[in-house]
C-alpha cells in the first residue's frame, strides 16, 4: 500500500462538475492499493497516517498529529501510484490491485480513518478533478 499525504489548508474533489468531497485544514491523501495488500496492511497504514506528526506546534516544529491539529482528511483512490515505468515510457499498472479488491480495501481504509477524524473521499473509479492548497509545502510518501 502506498499513500501520498499532503498537508493542506483546504482541498476538494470534483466529479462531473459537482463537489463530492471537501475539507479545510488537514490531509489530502492519494491512496494506492497493491495487489497483495490485505486488511492488516490497511490497518497499519491507517494507524501510520493518523499518528503522523506533520503539523506545527507553538514552537513551529512538526510535532502535532491530525487529531491534535483538529484536521480532516480528503481521501482519493489512485491506482496510478503503482505505475511502473522501468524500461518504458508508458506505465504498466499490473501491480495495482484489481478494482473489486481495491475498492473493498479503500473503503476499509477510510472506515479506519473515520474512527479518529472526519473523512471525505473521492468517487472510486471516476474521473476526478482535485483542487488543493498545499501547506508548507509538506508532502510525505508512506509505503507499507
Amino acid at each position: 500500500m502506498r499513500c501520498i499525504v499532503q498537508r493542506v489548508t483546504e482541498a476538494q474533489v470534483i466529479v462531473d462538475q459537482q463537489v463530492v468531497g471537501s475539507i479545510d485544514k488537514g490531509y489530502l491523501i492519494y491512496v494506492g492499493i497493491h495487489q497483495n495488500d490485505d486488511e492488516k496492511t490497511v490497518l497499519k497504514m491507517a494507524n501510520k497516517v493518523i499518528s503522523l506528526r506533520i503539523f506545527e506546534d507553538e514552537n513551529e516544529k512538526m510535532n502535532l498529529n491530525l487529531e491534535q491539529a483538529k484536521g480532516q482528511i480528503l481521501s482519493i483512490s489512485q491506482f496510478t501510484l503503482y505505475g511502473d515505468t522501468k524500461g518504458n515510457n508508458r506505465p504498466s499498472f499490473i501491480e495495482a490491485a484489481k478494482p473489486d479488491h481495491a475498492m473493498k480495501l479503500y473503503d476499509l481504509f477510510n472506515d479506519y480513518l473515520r474512527d479518529s477524524c472526519h473523512v471525505e473521499k473521492g468517487m472510486f473509479g471516476a474521473h476526478m478533478k482535485i483542487e488543493s492548497i498545499n501547506d508548507g509545502p509538506v508532502t510525505i510518501i508512506i509505503e507499507i
